[in-house]
């Protein structure tokens, strides 16, 4: 067994400190034939800080396509030649959405927008819909609105908003290859905002976008940095219409080795499948990746692209006895 492997054994696991961005790249190096041995030791560190309990969450888009930025793995661009056009949900579809999110389980719904950062109309809206969703269902509610002021942060606690997602999408040495409309200072900026604020912070990113398996390690240590609440972990679907359209789908077992590095750099941070995990890994590479440090799933589809069917993710979930986790009563 890899050298790296006893000494996460020795440290992560025994006491809950993770890997540093050094320890974190020789990791995401390990050969296949030590593949096994680490999502065994990701597990293990899973169960021991964060328990057997799956949190489980569904997302909708309040308003889809039209955005200002250029972010190229997006095809709700409005800068791109893709498919998607500006959409805005009204609040009764809101809240079905929700009551449908709820039926399966879940126990988290995160309201999107595809802005920059939401304005006065887009917010107006938000507590609408968060005031008619908590009067319909018994759920938490989540946002991710882009990049806030201080003043929409408090107002979106004022709202009883649960968590705030705002990601990253990859390490700072890369982003300008990822996104030029805004910097990564600026969204690091929002969360340390909504952080202050007592918001859970949800922050993670996109892996495929053509970082290098060094930029991944940076990746991984910088979100544990921040150290938030939750990390969606998304894999790159590749877009019509977008500059990322032709990049190649993630290999399934970097893909493995990533969750396992994350899940040893953050080892009691909730650990999210997000988009891209269907392509990537398919269904025995899911199941591989919760027997590997995943220890949340969104069920239903993504923002532009299609998922699992709920059910699947909920049986496979009852397969491997995890128990899906209760709605908390406190905010």
């Amino acid at each position: 067994m890899a050298d790296i492997l006893d000494r996460a054994r020795a440290r992560v696991l025994a006491d809950g400190s993770g890997l540093g961005e050094a320890e974190i790249l020789e990791v995401l190096r390990l050969p296949d034939e030590d593949l096994p041995a680490l999502l065994q030791l990701a597990h293990e560190v899973r169960m021991r800080w964060c328990g057997p309990e799956v949190e489980v969450e569904g997302i909708v888009s309040l308003k889809t396509g039209g955005c200002p930025e250029d972010c190229h793995f997006c095809s709700q661009s409005g800068l791109f030649a893709s498919p998607v056009r500006a959409v805005w949900l009204d609040i009764p579809s809101l809240v079905e959405a929700a009551r449908q999110t709820a039926a399966t389980g879940a126990t988290e719904f995160c309201i999107v927008a595809a802005v920059r950062g939401p304005d006065k109309r887009l917010m107006d809206q938000m507590r609408e819909g968060v005031k008619a969703i908590k009067e319909a269902v018994d759920i938490q509610v989540a946002a991710s609105l882009g990049m806030l002021t201080q003043e929409q942060v408090d107002e979106l606690v004022a709202m009883g908003v649960h968590r705030y997602n705002h990601n990253l999408e990859t390490c700072r040495s890369h982003f300008p290859n990822v996104v030029t409309t805004h910097s990564w200072e600026e969204r690091w900026g929002t969360l340390r905002m909504v952080r202050d604020s007592g918001m859970e912070v949800c922050c993670g990113g996109i892996l495929g976008m053509g970082e290098t398996i060094e930029q991944r390690a940076e990746f991984a240590a910088q979100l544990a940095e921040l150290d938030p609440h939750e990390v969606p972990l998304n894999f790159l679907d590749a877009r019509p219409g977008t500059p990322f359209a032709d990049r190649p789908v993630v290999e399934g077992r970097d893909a493995l080795r990533a969750i396992a590095a994350f899940r040893l750099a953050m080892p009691r941070t909730i650990l999210r499948y997000a988009g891209g995990r269907e392509i990537t890994l398919g269904d025995l590479g899911t199941r591989d990746g919760l027997l590997g440090g995943i220890n949340a799933v969104i069920v239903g589809n993504y923002l532009t692209t299609l998922g699992r069917p709920a059910t699947a993710d909920l049986d496979l979930l009852a397969d491997l006895k995890m128990p899906v986790k209760t709605l908390s009563a406190t905010f």
